[in-house]
């Protein structure tokens, strides 16, 4: 007699697409360290997660607009919940990593402590609404990072303790775009610093542009990091491009030509 199959519930697909973002495309397979590490937290083989993968690859726009197929025998399984975060990144993100801390045996509090420190004693709503941000901006972090191989995209600089996700549109710009992978880069924390302040920007083919206050400068150490890699193309991210729209937004209202 055939053992009934088990139905995947709609908290592990959660789980499972909160890993999907997270990893480069070509490493998702049963063999991975993170993709076995969700097996045993949800109780599945490592070949299942990572077929469930390549089902919401197969439904990821990045990927389809590529000729990537995917799997794309569990589509249907998989699709409500490509749209679920597609149409909240933000409160997905954060709800998925509530259900992972449970999973984990911990509260978000204790899995994000360090990120969480700087809150303090805050309580009520207001800590309620910290955490999440917190949480958030963490998870995008590791996402963006992750999509751009640990590497400035920029520099190639790859210490991650010296590198920052930074937002294209800034976080209080855009709610909407707060978690969208589209909307990062990842920068050393000095082109962080001089693309927050306008001083850089990228054009429409993703080409290196500099201020004119920069340029003007007779500074050699202004000559060595910026002006002489001008026009640049930055390094191309895993699968989440920057959205043109995006860095058209960059351009027109906080880069300083």
């Amino acid at each position: 007699m055939s053992l009934k199959r088990r139905l995947w519930t709609q908290e592990e697909l959660i789980v499972v697409f909160n890993l999907y973002l997270k990893m480069p495309f070509g490493q998702m397979n049963r063999t991975d360290s993170r993709v076995i590490k969700m097996a045993q937290l949800i109780d599945r083989t490592p070949s299942s997660i990572a077929m469930r993968l390549g089902n919401f690859a197969s439904v990821d726009p990045f990927h389809i607009n590529r000729g990537i197929k995917g799997l794309q025998g569990g589509m249907n399984q998989v699709k409500p919940i490509f749209e679920l975060y597609s149409n909240d990144k933000e409160n997905f993100t954060y709800e998925s990593e509530l259900l992972l801390a449970k999973l984990e045996g911990k509260t978000v509090e204790n899995k994000f402590k360090e990120e969480l420190e700087i809150l303090g004693s805050i309580e009520g709503k207001t800590a309620e609404r910290l955490v999440k941000t917190r949480v958030n901006q963490s998870v995008f972090r590791n996402i963006v990072l992750n999509n751009y191989d640990y590497q400035c995209a920029i520099s190639g600089i790859d210490v991650p303790e010296l590198l920052v996700a930074s937002h294209i549109i800034p976080w209080a710009k855009d709610e909407k775009n707060r978690m969208n992978p589209s909307n990062g880069i990842a920068l050393n924390n000095l082109y962080d610093k001089a693309f927050d302040r306008g001083l850089i920007s990228f054009d429409s083919q993703l080409k290196l542009l500099v201020s004119k206050r920069l340029k003007e400068s007779d500074n050699t150490s202004i000559h060595s990091y910026f002006k002489s890699i001008e026009g640049t193309k930055m390094n191309s991210p895993e699968r989440f491009l920057p959205e043109i729209s995006f860095l058209e937004f960059h351009r027109y209202n906080i880069f300083k030509p």
